[in-house]
């Protein structure tokens, strides 16, 4: 008895050498780590890191698009466009340098020497003050001026979106974070081909694959301050330029540069991310 329970413990021990033995060899045929993905299974780090763009310049790849630059540069569409001097509806091409950074331009010593001459001598001179031209109902010219770009300010500055609609039905999976390297938006769980809808009315400023961590992906401007996103689409139903309402489908839910089927949508605020569940009807 004692001889047979001896064998039978050695067997054991062959089968446990042998199970590690397995495992061992098993690890050691991956040839790459397995990636950091969140434990929702959401997009990759690696991933989210080579979707930004950083530096002073950049030089544009093929089906990307001013505002999808912008979008991975975290910078409002009107500052980059403004650095570049480039004007609406902001076409650009393959190849072009873009700057991120507006340089600094250094005043020379001899415009410096040239100012301070010019000051004294103004200093110097001097002119009798001109009375304000008065108009009708005794409002001055100079004030009517201020009181015009103060009205055109507010138009341009405070727009709102008054209806807010989600653009997916199912359940949130990852929330907003405010951390470095966090979510910059939602992330919202669902089968593949479900409806993918508008936020708002809005136009297609980016419908592509161009920019690497969000898969299929749309962008939609809906005024001159909001910007919305839907990454990982399956299909695309919507070109570039295209006006979109509020609740019309746009796109069929997928799993494109993601780990799972899956809506990522974002806001943007003058090129800003913001947290979504603040506008999205509770």
């Amino acid at each position: 008895m004692t001889k047979w329970m001896q064998g039978h413990s050695i067997s054991t021990n062959h089968i446990l050498v042998l199970m590690l033995l397995i495992a061992i060899n098993g690890c050691s045929t991956r040839s790459k780590p397995a990636p950091v993905v969140d434990v929702q299974g959401s997009l990759p780090l690696s991933q989210r890191l080579k979707n930004s763009v950083t530096g002073s310049e950049y030089i544009v790849k093929k089906g990307e698009t001013l505002y999808s630059i912008a979008w991975r540069a975290d910078v409002d569409i009107r500052t980059l466009a403004a650095i570049n001097n480039i004007k609406a509806p902001y076409n650009i091409y393959p190849q072009q340098k873009l700057l991120l950074v507006k340089k600094a331009s250094k005043p020379s010593a001899n415009n410096t020497n040239s100012k301070s001459r010019t000051s004294s001598k103004q200093k110097v001179i001097k002119k009798p003050i001109a009375q304000k031209k008065k108009q009708a109902y005794g409002g001055s010219v100079a004030e009517r001026k201020v009181s015009n770009n103060d009205q055109q300010q507010t138009t341009v500055f405070s727009q709102k979106i008054r209806n807010w609609r989600w653009p997916a039905k199912g359940k949130v999976i990852r929330n907003f974070s405010t951390a470095k390297q966090g979510n910059k938006g939602i992330d919202i769980a669902g089968r593949r081909g479900d409806s993918v809808k508008a936020t708002a009315d809005g136009k297609v400023v980016y419908a592509g694959g161009a920019l690497q961590g969000y898969g299929q992906l749309i962008i939609v401007k809906h005024n001159e301050d909001y910007l919305s996103a839907y990454a990982h689409n399956d299909r695309i139903l919507v070109k570039e330029q295209q006006v979109v309402k509020a609740g019309q489908v746009i796109a069929k839910m997928g799993d494109t540069d993601a780990e799972r089927v899956m809506l990522h949508f974002e806001v943007r605020f003058r090129g800003k991310s913001v947290n979504p569940m603040k506008y999205l009807p509770k």
